[in-house]
């Protein structure tokens, strides 16, 4: 049975664990409400984009830009994995890497290569030690990002479906639903089919001025930038939400800890106490005999 001072020590340990997790808890808070207000400000630019590029595209001929030209044969896809730089946030990377993970087996199953491009340390490293083609990789920039982050990352991948080196562009982040609820998603980049990524369209005519070549030209770059950087917003959101709900729970779990710690104290203090009085008894007692 464990010592007086070691129960005490083990206590004292398990509340200087409690101040932290409290501490991170208030900080994911804060960050949670700034991060949230970006997201929310932002989904409905995204979704009237979305829609507005779906009704172009629903009269469009595949010709007119390769963005919308489906590939004969696909040897090779590129994949876009957003996972945190940091843990301590639950399964919120673990989910994420496990449905990369789940999309890579299947595209290798079906004899083809994925190239991957990791946004956050948790991803990167996660691979790194695997030893999986990884075409780049992106760290460091979550506490501080705008759009100009998503354009450097969707730059690239564009470059490679372009110059034909991948046929298809694949994007995972997570979902913000709510603080208790992050779900990992998987959206389709690249090549544009308005029948499936581009939901809402059709019904409304538009009038170019440039020509629509010149005005696609323009809109579809940026189109894939909105969705990369619509993408990092409920990813950012969705961590602050996971890591305080995990400080949370950690928060309640030390509590409990402490109850449990500091009954086996008054235990052990209580055995020591009948102890020491049976001693003393038993040696007054003995004088008396």
């Amino acid at each position: 049975m464990p010592t007086l001072r070691d129960i005490r020590r083990k206590i004292s340990a398990v509340k200087k664990t409690q101040q932290i997790t409290k501490a991170m808890n208030m900080v994911a808070a804060a960050k949670l409400r700034g991060a949230q207000v970006r997201m929310e400000n932002f989904r409905p630019y995204a979704q009237s984009f979305t829609k507005m590029l779906g009704n172009l595209a629903a009269g469009v001929e595949p010709e007119i830009h390769p963005f919308f030209q489906q590939p004969a044969e696909v040897t090779k896809v590129g994949l876009i994995l957003m996972t945190a730089d940091r843990g301590l946030c639950g399964s919120f990377n673990v989910n994420l890497i496990n449905t990369a993970v789940k999309f890579i087996r299947e595209k290798e199953a079906a004899g083809i290569q994925v190239s991957l491009t990791c946004v956050g340390r948790k991803g990167r490293d996660f691979y790194r030690r695997r030893k999986a083609e990884m075409a780049r990789g992106y760290v460091d920039f979550w506490n501080k990002f705008d759009y100009t982050n998503a354009q450097v990352v969707a730059r690239e991948v564009m470059s490679d479906f372009l110059a034909g080196d991948v046929q298809e562009v694949y994007l995972i982040h997570a979902t913000f639903v709510n603080v208790a609820i992050q779900k990992p998603r998987l959206v389709k980049l690249l090549p544009i089919s308005p029948e499936e990524a581009l939901e809402g369209g059709g019904g409304a005519e538009y009038l170019f001025e440039p020509p629509m070549e010149q005005f696609l030209e323009y809109l579809l770059p940026k189109y894939v930038n909105v969705l990369v950087y619509h993408g990092m917003l409920e990813n950012s959101t969705s961590e602050h939400a996971a890591r305080m709900t995990a400080m949370d729970n950690a928060s309640s779990n030390c509590k409990e800890m402490i109850t449990q710690l500091t009954l086996v104290m008054n235990k052990a203090r209580q055995a020591a106490i009948t102890k020491e009085l049976m001693d003393i008894v038993g040696g007054a007692e003995a004088l008396k005999g």
